[in-house]
């Protein structure tokens, strides 16, 4: 019996559709060729379904997602639509009540992809970022007092539970330990006397569990600086919500853009579907050109491969796009070609057949 996955797909805003459009195509092909089969169901959520209802998603939207394997979403975010909105009313509310605590986000520089830093080598920018999903500085915890008047005082809360801090700091040890690389941790405790010094305190508690995983701690100044200098100093890195948002697009700097930059958000226990998606945003100043680059929602759509257990599809679906990224002829302006993004993913879909037909005629 051919095995199936229930896929929900959420285009969302701008570009979204158009680079969802692409990785759904890649995964069809995927399935194809694993003789598995991927039943994908679309949801008009966004901010157009805002602008039209008042609401970003339908009422039991949650409920309509949780019967699902997982969820791929495009991009959130649009003229006209507050951003915390959209943020908040779609994609972390998502992330919240699925608790899809673990976020994913490879920054690796592959073949072929530019790369900002002087003389920058592949095996030197191979990070794999986990970054805590579900409250930290994101918890939505604080408070507006005397709004509009001459003492107007807002409370911003950071919420670090013993719970939701060591379970991350867990899996980035299990993770570690499984890929046989170290594991760096960054945090701020000089500065963050409370939230960042417990991370700290959780983070060494852990560690003594797992003597085998060699472990490093920065401040996240001097991460910022080492990423750059010294790329190479980052295997596996735990991070807090927001340090995690901020330094995981100075490395999709370093490993080819946003354009490349793919995400996965994790509910680890399979508790609830988790989420994939291309962090790029929804570039609302080149919607509806043809010329969005598909390949982070592609490489995000190798992270569900991944997540479903299915590995060596996975690692197919990304030395394809590695091998289009080298051969420089079927890439997006942003990649400094001339192609559409229909063609680009087109060109994906070939290789990925090719690679296959290959493994095939082996001996």
């Amino acid at each position: 019996m051919t095995k199936a996955y229930k896929i929900a797909v959420i285009p969302g805003d701008g570009i979204g559709p158009e680079v969802i459009r692409e990785g759904v195509k890649v995964l069809e092909k995927a399935a194809e060729l694993a003789g598995l089969r991927f039943d994908f169901q679309c949801f008009p959520w966004g901010c157009e379904y805002y602008l039209q209802h008042g609401r970003m998603m339908a009422e039991d939207g949650i409920e309509q997602l949780r019967q699902f394997d997982a969820i791929y979403l495009g991009a959130v975010g649009y003229p006209g639509v507050p951003d915390h909105i959209s943020l908040w009313d779609l994609l972390l509310k998502i992330r919240k009540e699925f608790d899809q605590y673990v976020n994913i986000r490879p920054i690796k520089l592959l073949e072929g992809a530019p790369c900002p830093l002087k003389d920058a080598r592949t095996e030197q920018i191979d990070m794999l970022f986990i970054r805590e999903n579900s409250e930290g500085e994101y918890s939505g915890a604080g408070d507006w007092l005397y709004k509009g008047k001459e003492h107007e005082v807002v409370l911003q809360t950071s919420v670090f539970s013993r719970k939701g801090t060591e379970r991350i700091i867990r899996y980035a040890f299990e993770t570690a330990r499984k890929r046989g690389k170290s594991l760096t941790s960054i945090s701020k405790g000089n500065a963050l006397n409370y939230s960042m010094v417990f991370w700290d305190q959780i983070f060494a508690e852990v560690a003594r569990e797992y003597p085998e995983v060699r472990t490093c701690s920065y401040l996240v100044d001097a991460a910022s600086m080492l990423m750059i200098k010294q790329p190479e100093r980052f295997e596996v890195v735990v991070t807090s919500n927001l340090f995690g948002d901020i330094l995981t697009d100075l490395g999709a700097a370093l490993a080819g853009g946003l354009g490349l930059a793919a995400g996965a958000n994790i509910n680890p226990e399979k508790t609830c579907p988790s989420m994939f998606e291309p962090i790029h945003g929804s570039a609302p100043d080149i919607a509806g050109k043809g010329i969005a680059n598909p390949l982070a929602a592609i490489w995000s759509a190798s992270q569900m491969l991944e997540f479903f257990g299915l590995e060596k599809l996975a690692s197919s679906v990304l030395a394809a796009i590695e091998q289009v990224l080298a051969e420089h002829k079927v890439l997006t302006p942003d990649m400094g070609g001339r192609a559409s993004t229909a063609e680009v993913g087109d060109r994906v879909v070939e290789v990925l057949s090719n690679m296959h037909s290959k493994m095939e005629t082996l001996p």
